[in-house]
């Protein structure tokens, strides 16, 4: 159940909000993006500061007797260098792509629309050259900076490996990040993969050890959010301030068919950072569990690391332990986005703030 939060800045106790388990094909899809970034080692800073928009080349015609695609698919591709740049540029912009990987995908291609329709730009979700200028224009500052990690980075806690099972999540004190790995990525809005790509010679457990990041967002929005939309078919997160401007798009896991997502308009409550999570069989339609548990906050908490409280009993919009999944899994009637995404919002969102669902 969802306690009302007085005065919000204590742990919130959940029911609701579980993660639902992947479709396998998103499952797969999540291995091969990780598979791709591993290849990257060949990433440059310079050559990621420097890229600039080329379009893909046609894909080669079929030759007599070759295999189909489904019998022989293509090698996976590294990620694109113009197109880190590009998310992270999105990302400083408050038009998130979810994680920084350098790989695509929807939660890419609908910031990119978004930030076309901001801009007065064709709306078609596809990074060309007249996206790539408008955001290379907007913001000429570095894309990556140097970070070198501290002795506090490094004493965590780390769980190592997070518990999948409620029940083992339920004893740990806190559900913290893996390791030192995850912790880096999650704070640049990247994949491990990517990181260790940027940094392959790097000892992540060394204190003083400098890496190459990308350069992020801020930790606030241009303005206070006076009115967030959440969009259930497009998977999609929305803020508008009191002028009606858009300042801030996040992709976004919505429901499931067994568990939807409120309809109509609701009101923020308030934001609970650090919250706890309940898992009570009497009150939930997923899962095995036969007692009630409560799992310690942490960022790998099953609601992440803030909990946004909805006017709608047991709803809210909250983080994620898995980032990478935001908008390819279900949820049980929440809106789920990144860790950093969230804190964002919640950082900008006051009690009273409209939010409605389309």
């Amino acid at each position: 159940m969802i306690r009302r939060l007085m005065p919000l800045t204590a742990v919130l106790a959940l029911a609701a909000c579980g993660d639902r388990p992947p479709r396998d094909q998103d499952a797969a899809q999540s291995r091969s993006d990780e598979a791709r970034a591993e290849m990257a080692m060949g990433l440059s800073r310079n050559g990621i500061e420097s890229a600039v928009f080329r379009p893909s080349p046609p894909a080669p015609a079929a030759q007599p007797g070759q295999t189909t695609p489904a019998q022989n698919p293509p090698a996976p591709t590294p990620p694109d260098a113009a197109l880190i740049r590009a998310q992270i540029l999105l990302d400083r912009a408050a038009f998130s792509p979810g994680v920084i990987d350098g790989l695509g995908g929807d939660n890419s291609r609908q910031a990119i629309a978004a930030f076309e329709k901001a801009n007065d730009l064709p709306q078609d979700g596809v990074l060309d050259a007249a996206v790539f200028q408008r955001l290379t224009t907007a913001d000429s500052r570095p894309v990556l900076m140097d970070y070198a990690i501290t002795a506090q980075d490094l004493e965590g806690p780390f769980v190592g490996t997070v518990p999948t099972d409620l029940e083992a999540l339920s004893r740990l004190d806190r559900v913290g990040y893996a390791t030192i790995e995850e912790a880096l990525a999650e704070r640049f809005h990247t994949t491990e993969a990517l990181l260790r790509a940027l940094n392959p010679n790097a000892d992540f457990r060394r204190a003083g050890q400098r890496l190459v990041v990308p350069a992020v967002s801020a930790a606030k929005l241009t303005a206070e959010v006076a009115r967030i939309t959440v969009d259930k078919t497009e998977l999609s997160l929305r803020a508008y301030d009191a002028s009606g401007k858009l300042i801030g798009f996040y992709p976004a896991t919505i429901g499931s068919s067994d568990r939807p997502a409120p309809s109509g308009t609701v009101t923020v409550v308030g934001v609970a950072p650090r919250p706890n999570y309940t898992y009570d069989p009497d009150r939930v339609t997923y899962g095995s569990g036969e007692k009630r548990l409560v799992i310690a906050p942490g960022p790998n908490n099953p609601v992440g690391s803030v909990w946004i409280d909805l006017s709608r009993d047991t709803y809210g919009i909250h983080g994620t332990p898995d980032p990478s999944k935001v908008g390819k899994t279900f949820s049980s009637g929440c809106v789920r986005l990144t860790n950093w995404d969230a804190e964002r919002l919640a950082a900008s969102v006051k009690p009273g703030v409209e939010v409605v669902f389309l």
